[in-house]
């Protein structure tokens, strides 16, 4: 059956055609203008650009990286003037949408962003649950920012002893569900700042039931104390510099261990000088295989699932490695959502915030829709190409703009099926070096001399001489 096209009246408002229906299945409008009204960010007088038109807006632009944002605005409004009744009003400028972005500001989409990411696994997601526990996992990354003094001045600039770095950059520390790769809260700091520091932070959406995973930047007797006091489990790797207590060996290998506060400089702590401590299994293992990363090395994971029965130490250390699911996460940003070679466009702290949220705001959707399609196929979330689903979102968002109300459902169940479609075959082991095919450059580096340089002043032909 035939799409049938929407029918719209000519005194009909720019936003309300603006709507995006595709994202609204993720984002509620409801619930954006909840956030735009208690952000004291809703406008009664209606624009062109509406708040929450907005809104959506900032989430379309971020799935498509590969374009400018006046493109995104006219690849939008061309399928609205397809259908709107002769003659259509002219789209929204890049400087329209610019104005209102810095009327809306940050907070509206930092409490849009924390309103509607939530882990998204169900009993029937599989691969998503471990021991009968949610599995979640941090990990931290610097995004490129637009070269700016007020960007400068806010999120810092890396430096060696070649020089500054080419651009400002931005801490952002992400807490992720591992079986579905929904990111549902982010920290954002300067790019020195710890990034124990702002993962602790994050602990504010561990709850009851979940699994943590990090690595051994993370690891310390307050991020394991912190879980534990949110009923949450946790599963880390320490480096070798930490000696738990043992205590005694069980029987699966593993040794129930005690860990305490670390000691300051100027003596113990009273908490050490009390007795705190915590009650972890320690579990030691080697890589066998001579092609795998870390073959030799000693890995040591501690965990404060204390059963053998409930959680062997084998199963443990296989779960341990899913944590580089989010790193998989962080690439489907970089790589392929942002495109990776392109710092942020934004050249406000401001714009980087704002930008930030909706960057995850439109990677969440993207999953949320996988997620609901693998539900349907049976599948396991990992199955489905996050870069095949992006590009059947990109598709079909201009097809939501364009059908009718009643028909939305029915081509709903088209993009689920499309991106159900969207098949990754079935993962093997496999291992890859961290390197990079190109470090150093013929060419000298960008300095500050080199931002304003001398331009022309007269025509090409007036600075040409014949000899």
């Amino acid at each position: 059956m035939p799409f049938r096209v929407r029918t719209i009246s000519s005194d009909r408002k720019v936003c309300d055609v603006l709507s995006l229906d595709l994202l609204a299945r993720v984002i509620p409008p409801q619930l954006v203008d909840r956030v735009l009204t208690d952000c004291a960010a809703h406008q009664h007088r209606t624009r062109k650009l509406s708040q929450r038109a907005v809104v959506y807006l900032l989430v379309a632009v971020t799935l498509h990286g590969h374009l400018a944002i006046e493109d995104v605005l006219k690849k939008l409004w061309r399928s609205c003037a397809l259908i709107w009744p002769s003659p259509p009003p002219t789209a929204p400028g890049r400087s329209a949408f610019g104005s209102r972005r810095d009327q809306l500001s940050v907070r509206p989409l930092a409490a849009l962003f924390r309103a509607v990411c939530r882990p998204l696994a169900t009993p029937q997601t599989r691969g998503a649950f471990r021991f009968g526990l949610r599995v979640v996992a941090m990990d931290g990354t610097k995004e490129e920012v637009a070269n700016s003094a007020a960007n400068e001045r806010a999120f810092g600039r890396n430096a060696s002893n070649r020089g500054p770095g080419a651009f400002c950059q931005i801490l952002c520390i992400y807490l992720a569900e591992v079986g579905t790769h929904a990111i549902f809260d982010a920290v954002f700091w300067p790019w020195n700042r710890n990034e124990r520091e702002a993962a602790e932070r994050l602990l504010r959406s561990v709850c009851e039931g979940m699994l943590v995973l990090g690595d051994r930047g993370l690891y310390s007797y307050n991020f394991v104390e912190a879980v534990r006091e949110r009923k949450a489990e946790a599963l880390l790797r320490i480096s070798s510099c930490v000696k738990p207590q043992p205590i005694r060996v069980l029987e699966d290998g593993s040794v129930l261990s005690r860990i305490r506060p670390t000691t300051s400089r100027k003596g113990r702590t009273k908490r050490r000088k009390v007795g705190a401590h915590e009650l972890v299994r320690v579990i030691s293992y080697r890589m066998t295989d001579p092609t795998q990363p870390g073959y030799g090395e000693r890995f040591r994971v501690v965990t404060t699932l204390l059963d053998p029965e409930q959680a062997p130490a084998l199963e443990l250390a296989r779960c341990y490695h899913e944590r580089w699911e989010i790193e998989l996460v962080i690439d489907e940003i970089d790589t392929h959502q942002r495109l990776a070679g392109r710092p942020l466009r934004s050249r406000t702290p401001e714009g980087v915030m704002q930008e930030m949220y909706a960057l995850l705001l439109g990677h969440y959707c993207v999953r949320a829709l996988m997620h609901e399609a693998a539900l349907e196929a049976d599948l396991d979330p990992d199955r489905l190409s996050f870069v095949g689903s992006l590009r059947v979102v990109q598709d079909l968002i201009p097809q939501f703009l364009v059908v009718s109300r009643r028909a939305t459902a029915r081509l709903y169940q088209h993009l689920l099926s499309e991106i159900g479609r969207e098949r990754l075959p079935e993962r093997t082991g496999r291992s890859c070096p961290r390197v990079i095919r190109r470090k150093m450059s013929k060419w000298p580096l960008k300095r500050d001399k080199h931002a304003n340089w001398p331009q022309p002043s007269a025509p090409l032909d007036q600075r040409l001489v014949l000899i």
